[in-house]
């Protein structure tokens, strides 16, 4: 039997590092009851740790997204433990790092089964939750290249367009409906997180975030704000701002820019060991934490983020400032014509 409670309850997918953790983190300090789901179950233990650490209450429940049998009884079990799920973050991935000339079908598949695929069984599992009590939120944790599609990373590029096409798609179903559940997509620039650890590569170097890079609790702050405030959309970082809107203006320039530096830019100077373990399949043993291995090169905020959750106040000191300004030139004008 389900537990009556006030608290949120939310599930975050991709829970067991980087920004899926955080993000845990970011709710648990609300008090939040949070269900944990990703496949390595040693990662999940400490996610766990650190919820309860930091004020929540976890449940961990490993689970490959990939199959909508097991997103679905995932869902069932974090509301027989908490109660009704309030917001589910849709968060986990994974990645190959390769040319297209060198993927394989199977890399493909996997890629989109788990990256884009496990986005639409878990916003499935959550809205046949959400719908019939009329509220709810759901949020798609992007990224700019939901927008614009890099070299190295078609899988990945190609499952973060398709989840942005997938979300507008129910947004608009969701409008047409007059259901209250908020549906969001936040988008995020580089991240210092340990995929970079354990995703398959063919690269000859060991690969990295494409600077600037940011820290995962940046990540984790604009989702919560994001449910706060209900947005249908959120842009992270410059990086991101500055992506998106090119791609809109210039999109062949980007497209000669990044095929000149889009390689070297995702390449560190180490050599990386062609038979790593990698979690394509199965999960890396261990737990590796919030963060990935640039916190030397990582930012700890946004201003471009602190920028756009604080718009409507700056909307209206400028307005402000403009009519001081306003003024002031009317009372030079009126002062010159009695001269």
């Amino acid at each position: 039997m389900s537990e009556s409670t006030d608290s949120e309850v939310v599930v975050v997918t991709g829970a067991s590092a980087g920004v899926g953790r955080a993000t845990a983190l970011a709710f648990a300090e609300r008090g939040a009851k949070i269900g944990l789901l990703a496949r390595g179950e040693e990662g999940l233990e400490g996610a766990r740790e650190d919820v309860e650490r930091a004020g929540g209450e976890a449940i961990v429940v490993p689970t490959d997204v990939s199959d909508p049998d097991a997103v679905e009884a995932a869902a069932e079990a974090v509301e027989g433990a908490f109660g009704p799920i309030d917001v589910w973050v849709n968060n986990a991935m994974v990645s190959v790092f390769s040319p297209a000339a060198e993927m394989t079908a199977d890399d493909y598949r996997r890629v989109t089964d788990v990256t884009y695929l496990g986005y639409v069984y878990g916003t499935q599992a959550a809205l046949e939750r959400m719908r019939p009590r009329d509220e709810g939120t759901i949020v798609q944790v992007g990224s700019a290249l939901a927008y614009r599609g890099i070299p190295l990373q078609s899988a990945y590029c190609g499952a973060k367009h398709a989840i942005q096409g997938f979300t507008e798609s129910v947004r608009t179903e969701l409008i047409h409906d007059d259901c209250d559940v908020q549906l969001s997509m936040v988008q995020m620039p580089a991240m210092n997180t340990p995929q970079f650890e354990w995703s398959k590569s063919r690269l000859p170097r060991k690969p990295q975030p494409v600077p600037p890079i940011y820290q995962p609790e940046v990540a984790a702050r604009a989702i919560t704000w994001t449910v706060d405030r209900g947005e249908d959309e959120l842009w992270v970082g410059r990086s991101t701002l500055t992506a998106i809107l090119g791609n809109r203006l210039i999109p062949r320039r980007l497209d000669d820019y990044l095929a000149r530096g889009g390689y070297e830019s995702q390449l560190t100077d180490e050599s990386i060991d062609s038979d790593r373990e990698n979690n394509l399949y199965e999960p890396v043993s261990g737990d590796f934490g919030v963060h990935g291995r640039f916190d030397d090169r990582a930012r700890d905020r946004s201003y471009q983020l602190r920028a756009s959750m604080h718009r409507r106040a700056l909307a209206l000191l400028v307005g402000l400032a403009a009519a001081i300004a306003a003024a002031a030139l009317g009372r030079h004008a009126v002062s010159t014509d009695r001269e």
